[in-house]
């Protein structure tokens, strides 16, 4: 199978909301796999930014997330969430604090993912809102785009390696 590579595109369908869409040359199973087990996080959470140390997940309706990485620069970066519905292998909702800001759980987002399949490969789509266009903005200024292109190369990369 090929990969493809930088193909997450990311719109703005409002000035709470950020929506990133890809297609991963994977069964849906193998994806939902890949982004939700520990192990297989590790792998590809941190892109080409650092060195994922540590992932922790609940995966049930009011379990908890938080993953770790220490950044190329030598910095710790940190997020955390709570899970609000899981439906395997199609629909995860679920918090996301970033740990480095004040107040993380009071400017959390809320992250709505939903996987399809069509022929062997899987639609994922992730719906993203925030408290504001500010917090919205902010999140789009952080460079994440970049990281996330770079994750989801990798992830894509895992859930094919699992067929």
């Amino acid at each position: 199978m090929a990969t493809t590579s930088g193909t997450a595109k990311v719109t703005l369908p409002a000035d709470t909301q950020i929506l990133i869409t890809r297609e991963f040359d994977a069964p849906r199973h193998n994806v939902w796999r890949a982004y939700t087990e520990p192990e297989l996080i590790k792998r590809w959470w941190a892109g080409k930014k650092g060195n994922v140390t540590s992932v922790e997940v609940d995966l049930r309706v009011g379990g908890g997330w938080r993953y770790v990485m220490t950044a190329n620069g030598g910095f710790e970066v940190a997020f955390h969430g709570e899970f609000r519905e899981v439906a395997a292998p199609e629909r995860l909702v679920n918090t996301e604090a970033f740990e480095g800001i004040p107040n993380p759980d009071d400017n959390a987002g809320l992250i709505r993912v939903t996987l399809t399949e069509k022929e062997g490969r899987t639609y994922f789509e992730a719906l993203c809102e925030y408290n504001d266009k500010a917090t919205r903005d902010a999140v789009i200024d952080s460079g994440m785009e970049s990281g996330m292109q770079e994750g989801y190369d990798e992830l894509e990369q895992i859930a094919v390696s699992l067929s």
